[in-house]
């Protein structure tokens, strides 16, 4: 690597041959030669201009006087893609010189349309056509046709819900999804307003999640509707199994005052799969099995089938033992008092 001081020296040295080799006889040839060559180049892209060519500008567009009232579910683009054909000069200054002008729109000249505006491109040829030069043939406008949709004041709440494709390693679940927030704004026209009853994510791939998740996505658009606001922060809690065993009762429902169930056993083993982080919170208060005094009276079996009525929220893969008891319906003795 050279020093600095090195790096000075051989660049005086050079400045130095250039200026002893300029004043040369050498040298007035070589800026000759350079000028002639440079005038070559000027008349042959002038040549070269002066052909017709095709090529395509951007357009800014834009929408006005749009009330206060008003909410544009479905924006305009930005910009109209224009393609046209004219000599390469005109094209070349189109390029390096001249500024478009954005494209306007007065909402209140489509106002009485209806909430869903179309608006052929055609109709728009002199604003297109006044900024360029009159030998400029227009070939093509992209998009053909401008829409746009709105509502003034039609909204209302709606949930947020996850789509996508969740996969976990072995043992793990999905303990809860929360979102926040959990509820949308979405404005639409009622017709629209009307179909919509969620809020979409877009489509998410979780694999091989083996904690909490969490990550903000944006809704799923819906043609003609606005969601506010157009995203969500959601967080996926991944939790791995574990199984507990409980003892819970065996009740009567809907049994006389007079009368009272009696099953052998008293109670029966429920065992559940649940998340680590809600094992101990969990009992055998949680849970409640029923028999009811309509189903014995109908039973003809010496035995009774057992059910769970209340489960809570995190078991899953919820397994009796056993599922039938026996069973006797007692009298009560009246009470002294």
């Amino acid at each position: 690597m050279f020093a600095e001081k090195n790096i000075g020296t051989y660049l005086r040295k050079a400045l130095e041959r250039i200026k002893g080799f300029l004043p040369s006889h050498s040298g007035r040839e070589f800026l000759i030669f350079l000028f002639f060559v440079f005038v070559s180049f000027c008349f042959w892209l002038l040549q070269v201009l002066n052909d017709d060519y095709e090529t395509e500008f951007s357009m800014p567009l834009r929408l006005k006087n749009v009330p206060s009232d008003v909410v544009l579910t479905s924006d305009l683009p930005d910009e109209l893609k224009v393609g046209v054909k004219d000599r390469g000069t005109v094209l070349v200054n189109y390029m390096l010189g001249q500024t478009f002008y954005p494209v306007t729109l007065d909402f209140k000249d489509y106002e009485n349309m209806g909430d869903h505006v179309r608006i052929p491109v055609l109709s728009l040829m002199k604003k297109i056509s006044g900024q360029m030069s009159q030998s400029t043939r227009l070939l093509t406008i992209r998009p053909d046709t401008l829409e746009f949709i709105y509502t003034k004041g039609k909204a209302k709440k709606v949930p947020v819900k996850l789509q996508g494709k969740i996969e976990l390693d072995r043992q793990y679940y999905v303990s809860d999804i929360m979102y926040e927030p959990d509820s949308v704004m979405v404005y639409a026209p009622q017709e629209i307003l009307d179909t919509i009853t969620a809020a979409y994510t877009e489509a998410i791939s979780m694999e091989n999640a083996t904690d909490t998740i969490r990550k903000r996505v944006n809704l799923s658009k819906v043609k003609g509707a606005k969601f506010v606001p157009s995203y969500d922060d959601v967080s996926v809690s991944v939790d791995i199994y574990a199984e507990k065993t409980v003892e819970v009762p065996v009740r009567g429902v809907n049994f006389p005052p007079d009368k009272m169930l009696r099953t052998f056993p008293s109670k029966v083993q429920v065992t559940f799969q649940i998340g680590l982080s809600h094992f101990k919170s969990v009992t055998a208060d949680d849970f409640f099995i029923g028999v009811t005094y309509e189903s014995l009276l109908n039973n003809k079996s010496e035995k009774c089938p057992v059910s769970l009525k209340s489960i809570p929220r995190y078991a899953n893969r919820v397994r009796l033992n056993p599922q039938e008891v026996d069973y006797i319906i007692e009298q009560q003795l009246p009470s002294n008092d």
